[in-house]
């Protein structure tokens, strides 16, 4: 029998995207402080937070499999982080107009018996479109990402904003890198199919 799987994180984005496995799972918002770090790099404030997450989990959870992810974007090597308001939306999304942003989703999953850890991070390059201040607002009035890092949500009304994506597996832009996660799951015994 495989130990109990819990998504630490309080993402409905993150949720929808696990279900697609098929396999049993519970979610567990981890409540963890997220600011940066002096000095520190942008995948490895990513990395650091994804195991903080499953880590804290872990604490009251002894037996299970915890899955970790964090998220941040990066302009210039600029943290973007999520806005939470109209204004800082208005001000990423200005800036991040006709350049590219590099979204670092780390991953971690944490065997809270074994205590053995395995953490990646997963960029994803989006290039945006030379959007005009009135369609900056026109999106954000209707999208709303104020909870999204970069301000956009690549998984709705966001993709119209978006010249071109890159990278390896594209649910990482969405937070949850699946296709490494299917092998992380298999190196803990965990057959997806």
């Amino acid at each position: 029998m495989n130990p109990a799987l819990i998504l630490a994180s309080s993402s409905v984005y993150r949720r929808e995207l696990l279900t697609h496995l098929q396999i049993p799972f519970s979610c567990i918002s981890p409540e963890v402080d997220e600011t940066p770090l002096p000095n520190e790099l942008p995948q490895q404030t990513a990395l650091r937070l994804a195991q903080v997450k499953a880590k804290k989990v872990a604490s009251s959870h002894a037996d299970a499999l915890i899955i970790g992810c964090d998220q941040v974007a990066t302009l210039d090597n600029l943290q973007l982080g999520k806005p939470l308001n109209h204004d800082n939306a208005t001000n990423q999304l200005r800036m991040m107009r006709g350049r590219e942003v590099i979204f670092h989703s780390a991953l971690c999953l944490y065997n809270a018996a074994t205590q053995n850890m395995q953490a990646l991070v997963v960029p994803y390059i989006v290039k945006f479109r030379n959007l005009t201040d009135a369609q900056i607002e026109n999106y954000l009035l209707k999208e709303q990402p104020y909870y999204c890092a970069g301000s956009a949500k690549s998984e709705g009304l966001g993709i119209a904003i978006i010249e071109r994506m890159t990278g390896d597996d594209p649910n990482a832009l969405i937070g949850l890198p699946l296709i490494a996660l299917v092998n992380m799951l298999q190196n803990e015994g965990v057959a997806v199919i």
